[in-house]
């Protein structure tokens, strides 16, 4: 997903654009993505975070206008707001001081308030509400996509700008040649004057290629979908959501169990208790499909951006909010790549955060 977005801006802006993809035996985060384009919850004392998160769901609208335009793939985008419910009054107190605290921090930016139970329902007039639902978070600055499609329309706007998809090629070595570099696989080599690493778990391996350390990790996670029906929920909220043909996507586990992609009965009792606790008649849905993917995770949840100071013109890109952010991927990176100026409000988002030296 984020390759894709960054491979569809540079190609859109005239590069000559190769992107290898290792195939279906990676351990894609994008198969598991939820499609929530998402910012009430992203950059709580990161506040870069924050509004790399806003200006790319604010860019949304005509990133997702643009892709249709030009692939004819319509990638389903809504931004009407999204919630995090709250069950019981524990959680409601966490998300009313989650919301004061992000106030503090970002002052008139941030435009999320708690509502109580009566306005949640007034949301979802066609789901009544269980009993333990006693509000929620709600922002307008949130909404959510098809990820299916809007990769299809990525992967596609690269071929129609005269860029080339390589699937099933699994990147073995990145090599110095002359000004630029020679990345082999196991049946072609590809030779290039810059690169760039979106590999998601795979990033840490490739980018030590180029004298990068991004530490990674995959946190799995669950999900489900039902069969599809009429609309129940126009607002997408974190773990529940309705897809445009209907479908109810029901999830997340948080797990971290290394590379296990696994769907468990105790993940799946997990989330559906809790939906059907919050939507009673999810009870009466089929559940079609269950699966689990892993998000590409950094030391503090928050994206990297880099370029190597050893190997002039590779860069890395990871992040595990590649729906969210892939308005900002397509229109900020390219820019840096092709012509050198590093993206404003990028600076705290580079390796080295990591590897800062004791001092005495």
């Amino acid at each position: 997903m984020v390759g894709a977005a960054i491979g569809y801006g540079l190609a859109s802006a005239g590069a000559r654009v190769s992107v290898l993809d290792e195939g279906d035996t990676a351990f894609r985060a994008a198969r598991g993505n939820f499609g929530l384009t998402w910012v009430q919850s992203k950059g709580l004392g990161a506040h870069p975070y924050f509004r790399l998160s806003l200006e790319s769901v604010d860019a949304w609208g005509a990133f997702a206008d643009e892709l249709r335009e030009r692939t004819g793939v319509d990638v389903a985008f809504r931004r009407d707001g999204g919630l995090i419910l709250a069950l019981g009054e524990a959680e409601a107190a966490e998300r009313r001081d989650f919301i004061a605290r992000f106030r503090h921090q970002a002052a008139n930016d941030y435009d999320c308030r708690f509502i109580d139970r009566a306005a949640v329902q007034e949301l979802h007039p066609a789901a009544p509400l269980g009993e333990s639902v006693t509000g929620a978070s709600f922002s307008p600055m949130d909404g959510h996509a098809n990820p299916l499609f809007l990769l299809r329309a990525m992967v596609t706007g690269i071929g129609h700008s005269g860029g080339t998809f390589h699937p099933g090629q699994t990147v073995q070595t990145i090599a110095r040649a002359g000004s630029g570099y020679v990345v082999t696989t196991a049946t072609k080599s590809f030779e290039a004057e810059k690169i760039v690493i979106a590999a998601g778990l795979g990033t840490r391996q490739l980018a030590e290629m180029v004298g990068l350390d991004v530490p990674v990790r995959g946190q799995r996670g669950q999900l489900i979908a039902t069969e599809r029906t009429s609309e129940i929920f126009r607002y997408p909220m974190s773990g529940l959501r309705q897809t445009a043909e209907g479908s109810v996507l029901i999830g997340y586990t948080q797990e971290d169990v290394g590379l296990n992609t696994d769907t468990t009965a105790a993940g799946m009792r997990q989330i559906t208790r809790r939906a059907i606790a919050s939507f009673p008649q999810l009870a009466g849905l089929r559940f079609v499909r269950a699966w689990a993917a892993l998000r590409v995770l950094t030391p503090d949840g928050r994206p990297v951006y880099a370029q190597s100071t050893t190997h002039p013109g590779a860069f890395v890109a990871t992040c595990h909010s590649g729906v969210t952010l892939a308005a900002a991927h397509a229109r900020r990176f390219p820019a840096w790549v092709l012509e050198g100026r590093f993206p404003a409000g990028f600076e705290t988002f580079t390796a080295e955060r990591f590897h800062v030296q004791a001092t005495v």
